[in-house]
């Protein structure tokens, strides 16, 4: 059995089809341009195709509540013309199957508890740290929904004392995107992350932030494992530099051997690595098959 999913981020989409085991037999990628041409290329790639249902994680923030008369739309974005999108319905229109939806750092999330990191473990956060901030939640099994979704990108960060950097998100400046997403690291060091080197004092500046973030999620929701994703987490030196600044902020306060003896195996990289999201709305796909809306 084959299913469809799609990961839809702000700067590029991946689409493909995969099987019940969470292996991707066909995978492309293009860039984000406006729906129409983006959605047209999505629906050009699954017609023809086979597939039981179609998964969806998409950036947003978009509606998730079926009984909203925006329901699989995105809202807000800043995204230039895909405000009130309306995604969901789109597919609809293109296919007749089940179309689970979601947001792109839930699929994610979902991915990695699936076939992932979390495999087998009731819950997990998995945190996207790339031209911007987004954070996926996994409670009793199930992505974390709410009156909205989570979005804690835009969460308060207590600054870094010898950071003076104004902060870059359009809504809230010096909030955790706005602070440590890749466009901050890039604006606050005037160049892009990778041209850096790994000793670079930038690094510890964003694990400050990041660190922030994980703490936050330990206390609020105390979840089973942490996973950071996404381009800016590919310099690989942030694990350890995160792993300390989280210890030192909890300060002895959550004693779990997690924490204080395996920290290394508690705040981890994705373990599907850059399928994590394209898996996730596969898992997406399949629950949609069987039924099930989050």
């Amino acid at each position: 059995m084959i299913y469809g999913a799609v990961e839809a981020g702000g700067t590029k989409f991946v689409v493909g089809a995969g099987d019940e085991q969470g292996r991707i037999v066909e995978r492309v990628e293009f860039p984000t341009t406006h729906p129409e041409e983006t959605i047209g290329r999505v629906i050009d790639f699954f017609r023809g195709k086979r597939v039981r249902a179609i998964g969806i994680g998409s950036f947003g923030p978009i509606d998730l509540h079926p009984h909203s008369p925006t329901y699989g739309r995105i809202t807000t974005t800043p995204k230039p013309g895909w405000s009130g999108c309306d995604f969901l319905g789109a597919m609809k229109k293109a296919f007749d199957v089940p179309i689970g939806w979601d947001t792109d750092v839930n699929a994610a999330a979902l991915g990695e508890a699936t076939w992932g990191a979390a495999r087998g473990l009731d819950s997990c956060l998995y945190v996207t740290v790339g031209t911007g901030i987004g954070g996926g939640l996994i409670v009793g099994g199930k992505p974390v929904h709410g009156l909205v979704h989570p979005e804690m990108g835009h969460i308060p960060v207590r600054r870094h004392p010898d950071d003076g950097f104004a902060g870059c998100c359009p809504y809230h400046g010096d909030c955790l995107e706005g602070m440590a997403a890749g466009p901050a690291v890039e604006r606050r060091s005037g160049r892009k992350g990778e041209e850096l080197k790994p000793d670079h004092r930038v690094w510890e500046i964003e694990a400050y932030y990041l660190a922030q973030a994980c703490v936050n999620a330990i206390l609020y929701v105390s979840p089973e494992k942490i996973i950071l994703g996404g381009g800016v987490m590919k310099q690989q030196q942030l694990y350890p530099l995160v792993r300390r600044e989280v210890r030192r902020l909890l300060n002895g306060y959550v004693r779990h051997e997690a924490v204080l003896d395996r920290i290394d195996a508690y705040i981890v990289p994705p373990q599907l690595g850059g399928n994590a999201g394209l898996c996730g709305a596969l898992a997406l796909a399949m629950e949609a098959a069987r039924g099930t809306t989050f």
